[in-house]
């Protein structure tokens, strides 16, 4: 796929992910959700992607939320509609994906911007950031995860008075709230992000999936945490990233996951 709205470099075993459209602070359109999918999926599958950070460009927006011109005009059925795929080929799909994902949130991140955020697997802040799911003050709500991944994050009472009042908080509050792992000078952003993706690229690719499943299982209403956590446990032991990680531990050396 020929990328219009966004733009992919990789570089030992990570691949950072810009969001480009900077005349319109990163806001998601369709065509952008569209190349976040293609995207996502094809680093997925790449063995020699090990993590994915996700920013936006310039130093105003990570993404400063949904191109609301796209469906300011819609139909009960097309909102329903947009809701359901965009859920479907992005939030979901990040969520769950088996290379881990980090937010780098470099400004603002609001409605579908903090939903996008929200929905990898955790987030570092830009001192400069700030948050907000503004959605009530035009009349609609967060449709893209967010009335449900806030409360996770961050408790149903702070989520609920966000939610409700359409208000943004900075990115120190954010902190405070769980909502970021860090907070750092823009400058230092991408940085810390680069470090932290390193140290999950030493660990087993294999076992990483695992965790990310059983993780996420714990706050699905459809499933078993316990009892996932149980399954992929006990499937790690017949990995050869076992069997490599265990007995490098007890020759004293690095181990040299394979993958499998």
């Amino acid at each position: 796929m020929d990328y219009e709205n966004i733009y992919i470099e990789e570089e030992n075993n990570l691949a950072i992910i810009t969001i480009n459209r900077p005349n319109k602070l990163n806001a998601l359109n369709q065509r952008t959700i569209e190349e976040l999918h293609v995207a996502f999926k094809e680093l997925d599958e790449d063995s020699e992607i090990k993590a994915i950070i996700i920013t936006g460009s310039g130093e105003k927006a990570f993404v400063a939320g949904a191109d609301i011109s796209e469906f300011a005009n819609f139909s009960v059925k097309e909102g329903r509609q947009l809701a359901a795929m965009g859920q479907k080929n992005l939030f979901n799909l990040v969520e769950n994906l088996s290379t881990p994902v980090i937010a780098a949130i470099n400004g603002f991140a609001l409605g579908g911007g903090l939903e996008l955020a929200m929905a990898c697997h955790f987030r570092v802040a830009s001192s400069n950031a700030r948050m907000g799911l503004p959605e009530v003050s035009l009349g609609v709500i967060p449709g893209y995860g967010g009335t449900q991944r806030l409360p996770q994050l961050i408790g149903k009472g702070r989520a609920m008075e966000l939610i409700l009042t359409a208000g943004m908080i900075d990115a120190d509050k954010a902190f405070a709230y769980g909502l970021v792992n860090h907070v750092v000078a823009q400058e230092e952003l991408l940085t810390l992000c680069v470090k932290i993706a390193g140290r999950i690229s030493k660990n087993s690719t294999v076992a990483i999936k695992h965790a990310i499943k059983a993780v996420n299982a714990g706050f699905r209403y459809d499933a078993d945490g316990y009892a996932t956590e149980i399954e992929a446990f006990g499937h790690c032991f017949g990995t050869d990233d076992f069997k490599e990680g265990t007995s490098a531990f007890l020759e004293k050396r690095q181990a040299d996951f394979p993958g499998s």
